[in-house]
């Protein structure tokens, strides 16, 4: 008989069964291994998955030899953008597993930071991503210390809130790490998944619903600033609005969507059920799940430039992580109930596997940037992780009915 099998993919299959006491692969002579596509093996995988990236990206913390030296800075602080975002899915795979281990991580990295954020531009988004985890150590620990230096710096911008436009114009004041005037808002794509939420669970924390009010305001001025109706997708800023890829076509950033794609069933998941402006995050999430499920690519992957697969002809999974994560999100609540998305979801979710080596490794993670750049296979980032942590949590609980 003559088997052919890809290596990797007995491993992982080999680690499922360690795992999970199950075999949840299927083999067929002269092909490689490939998971069922029943519903409790779907979960079984993504359980599997999960906790392989999981512990890959916690056992890889202190030494980042698998990121360029360049990054090294901005990815070693559990304050940055970049930690804070593999914490926000950690934090929603460790709930959904009700894992104790890696609550007590989660509260060990959160107490040696000292629950702060990065105050050296106070304004930015990008450094209060890291507030969600606090906070979510509040709702699930009673902790209501995690929250009081998010909440001294989100007063002082209430005190003096922003005033400038959300036009993407040089930053002449040369500000450390400012792309623009704007970004003391939220003026870029990337603002929806690393502020609003952190405000709204402040509002949830304290009862002071002051927080959210801002944060609603600001999130529905940038939408209507950075979202085409025409395409169902937002623009990553304003700099893009007229902007075209080598090929003609118009410049949508897979992740730059995955942020705020991601973003809106953690905002809704978060906002209370009576509140006025929910349904109206639920339009926006419909209208931006109807615009990405029709540029998915054959592969499962979405392309790093929506419009344009041939701009980057690799697989990239942050963007596909945060994409998958939201329609799963939807179909599993039965907000998306039409067989596309659901089949969207099930390539995407087949598109992560093949991306995560048997040792929780996640690979095809495009680095840091704005805008769609070459990827390699080598390529990994934490963001990524979390990303695919989201989509994993998510397709734990796997439902078409």
């Amino acid at each position: 008989m003559n088997l052919k099998i890809n290596k990797n993919r007995l491993a992982g299959c080999l680690m499922s069964i360690l795992v999970l006491g199950t075999v949840a692969c299927s083999y067929q002579q002269g092909t490689t291994p490939t998971l069922a596509k029943s519903t409790s093996n779907i979960r079984l995988s993504a359980k599997d998955l999960g906790a392989r990236a999981a512990s890959w990206q916690i056992n890889n913390l202190d030494n980042l030899h698998y990121i360029p030296e360049r990054y090294h800075n901005a990815t070693s602080d559990p304050k940055n953008w970049i930690q804070a975002a593999f914490y926000i899915g950690l934090t929603e795979w460790t709930q959904t597993l009700n894992d104790k281990a890696l609550l007590k991580h989660i509260q060990q990295v959160a107490e040696s930071e000292g629950y702060g954020l990065r105050m050296h531009r106070k304004t930015h988004a990008d450094d209060h991503a890291i507030g969600q985890t606090y906070l979510w150590l509040t709702e699930n620990t009673g902790n209501h210390q995690t929250y009081k230096t998010v909440q001294t710096v989100f007063d002082d911008i209430l005190a003096n809130p922003p005033q400038v436009g959300l036009k993407m114009e040089e930053e002449k004041k040369q500000r450390f790490a400012f792309e623009g005037p704007c970004q003391d808002r939220w003026c870029w794509s990337d603002a929806l998944f690393m502020a609003p939420r952190t405000w709204l669970k402040l509002s949830n924390a304290t009862g002071d619903p002051k927080y959210f009010e801002y944060a609603d305001k600001e999130f529905w001025e940038t939408v209507d600033y950075l979202f085409s109706e025409e395409y169902g997708l937002f623009y990553r800023d304003s700099r893009y609005f007229e902007m075209k890829s080598d090929n003609g076509k118009p410049v949508f950033w897979s992740r730059g969507n995955g942020w705020v794609f991601a973003s809106l069933p953690l905002i809704i998941n978060d906002l209370p059920k009576e509140h006025p402006s929910r349904q109206r995050y639920i339009e926006l999430y419909k209208k931006n799940a109807a615009g990405l499920a029709r540029i998915q690519n054959d592969n499962g992957y979405w392309p790093a430039s929506l419009l344009d697969p041939n701009k980057v002809k690799t697989p990239e999974v942050s963007g596909t992580g945060f994409i998958t994560y939201g329609l799963a999100w939807g179909v599993n609540n039965g907000i998306l109930t039409e067989q596309k998305y659901k089949d969207a979801v099930l390539k995407g979710w087949t598109a992560i596997e093949k991306a995560v080596e048997p040792s929780g490794r996640v690979n095809w993670v495009q680095h840091v940037g704005k805008s769609p750049d070459p990827v390699k296979k080598s390529d990994t980032q934490l963001y990524g992780v979390g990303a695919v942590l989201l989509a994993a949590a998510e397709m734990t609980k796997w439902s078409t009915k």
